[in-house]
């Protein structure tokens, strides 16, 4: 039972860190600046509904993915490690992540799609993160990923639905400074993932 609560709390702290509401906050208030609250009501239902789905459908079909491209498990922790490395080091160096770029758009109900969704709240570090988590788990773990996104992505509804007050009462440097430490947090998670799959290449004790 400690195990089961000590992976749910681990995989809870490794897709805020990476998904993180607070910082994709001030997103959300920049791509529907302008709009109303019933507007960007729905946004935000369907923005956090979509990304739900979308790591959901990779957690369940992680495994058929692997046979289908011949991928190990070892090399995907690697490479995703490496992955997740960057975009928090990214983020320490106070620069926009590649997997989080924004475009200009206009404001629509389609933007709880592209970039809300995906690549914003399920971007690439997301994906690899739930599917680092899920590969070779049992079920119990499995679903254990997917209620802990579950609950990222109703604590991100609640987030973006108060973002307009919470930006007033703390403002934007201190959403900032939280952003930096979660890419330390997430560099770190990525250098944990690069080792054990070298663990796992090389068949050493954890």
């Amino acid at each position: 039972m400690d195990n089961m609560l000590t992976f749910a709390i681990t995989v809870f702290t490794g897709f805020f860190a990476i998904a993180n509401p607070i910082t994709n906050m001030t997103i959300f208030l920049t791509l529907t600046e302008g709009a109303d609250k019933q507007t960007k009501r729905s946004i935000n239902k369907r923005a956090t509904f979509i990304a739900f789905i979308i790591v959901t459908i990779f957690v369940l079909l992680g495994t058929f993915i692997f046979e289908m491209f011949q991928i190990s498990i070892p090399a995907f922790k690697i490479a995703g490690g490496i992955l997740v490395f960057f975009v928090g080091f990214e983020m320490l160096q106070s620069k926009k992540s590649n997997v989080k770029h924004i475009k200009d758009v206009d404001i629509d109900e389609n933007i709880a799609v592209s970039p809300l969704a995906i690549p914003i709240i399920s971007g690439p570090g997301t994906i690899v993160t739930a599917m680092n988590f899920s590969s070779n788990a049992s079920n119990i773990k499995i679903v254990i990923v997917i209620l802990m996104f579950g609950l990222l992505c109703f604590l991100t509804f609640l987030t973006f639905r108060i973002s307009d007050l919470v930006v007033k009462k703390i403002g934007n440097n201190v959403i900032s400074v939280i952003g930096k430490i979660m890419g330390l947090i997430i560099s770190i998670i990525g250098t944990g993932m690069v080792i054990q799959g070298i663990k796992i290449s090389f068949n050493l004790a954890a």
